[in-house]
């Protein structure tokens, strides 16, 4: 194990939040929280038993759910919940509309309601329009 000092990173605003609310229960703080479930995150994933294998054939479609004990159902959904949440936050669902053709609205900074055209134009729309 490595004696390097902690390194400055992002943490997403949800996790913690996360993080403190779990860390007061356990007497530990938000950094000590967060790096307590890295730890049981990296332990788990690295995991190369019947059961991970099982969980990973699942994820890829090659395995019913219906197959998963209890305990291996807990470990995809948080893996299928982990995916989600990756892909939310770095998806350009705008743009992806856009090249589709769809138009989409939006609040602004402000709070008002704009239109995004699919040529790349917009408008404000009047409350009650």
């Amino acid at each position: 194990m490595s004696d390097a000092a902690d390194r400055v990173t992002r943490v997403a605003a949800d996790l913690m939040d996360s993080a403190a609310t779990e860390g007061a229960r356990q007497s530990r703080s938000a950094k000590q929280q967060l790096d307590h479930w890295a730890r049981v995150g990296r332990a788990v994933s690295s995991q190369h038993s019947v059961p991970r294998r099982k969980v990973e054939a699942a994820l890829a479609g090659d395995v019913p759910l219906r197959d998963l004990t209890v305990e291996e159902g807990v470990v995809f959904n948080a893996e299928i919940g982990a995916a989600i949440q990756e892909t939310l936050a770095s998806a350009d669902y705008g743009a992806l509309l856009a090249a589709r053709g769809i138009t989409t609205v939006a609040l602004d900074d402000d709070g008002e309601i704009v239109q995004y055209r699919p040529d790349g134009s917009t408008a404000r729309l009047a409350r009650g329009e």
